[in-house]
């Protein structure tokens, strides 16, 4: 009967032990994707409570005819899945400009930006975490040539866990 207690006693603190997701309390990286144009952005990530974050994104562009940063902030619901998967939904939005030069088109615009997230991540035991997003954007600006529409984002991120 004791072994019995004993084995039920490590059976049950082993299932809430496998179920408690562990985000880490900070995290940063490259997220590479589309990001409307602006390809790789630096990604961090900070630890709020047991089961949110914030994430900040910060991409950029510099070419010969084109330059380009956005700004993005999303607030993340982080739900376990099965062992270090998660899966996490979050809004938030942002800040972006971009400068046009080329023969014909001169065009400089400031935008804002409403976004969604939604993506799934997996926690390596090493300090790595692997994930896959999804995030529509809005835009609101001045100008009708790349701001005010929707945009679907899909990117792969890799980061550093601390």
């Amino acid at each position: 009967m004791k072994k019995l207690f004993l084995l039920s006693f490590a059976v049950i603190g082993f299932a809430f032990t496998t179920n408690a997701q562990n985000i880490a309390d900070n995290a940063i990286g490259l997220r590479l994707g589309d990001s409307n144009g602006l390809g790789a952005e630096i990604s961090y990530q900070r630890k709020l409570s047991e089961e949110n974050r914030l994430e900040l994104d910060l991409g950029w562009r510099d070419g010969n005819n084109y330059d380009g940063f956005k700004l993005a902030g999303l607030y993340q619901w982080v739900m376990p899945l099965d062992g270090a998967f998660n899966w996490y939904v979050g809004a938030g939005g942002g800040i972006g400009s971009f400068s046009i030069n080329t023969p014909g088109i001169d065009d400089t615009d400031t935008f804002i930006f409403a976004a969604g997230d939604i993506g799934i991540e997996y926690a390596f035991e090493i300090p790595l975490l692997l994930s896959l997003d999804f995030r529509p954007e809005i835009g609101f600006g001045e100008d009708l040539y790349d701001n005010n529409d929707l945009d679907f984002d899909i990117a792969l991120s890799i980061r550093y866990q601390f």
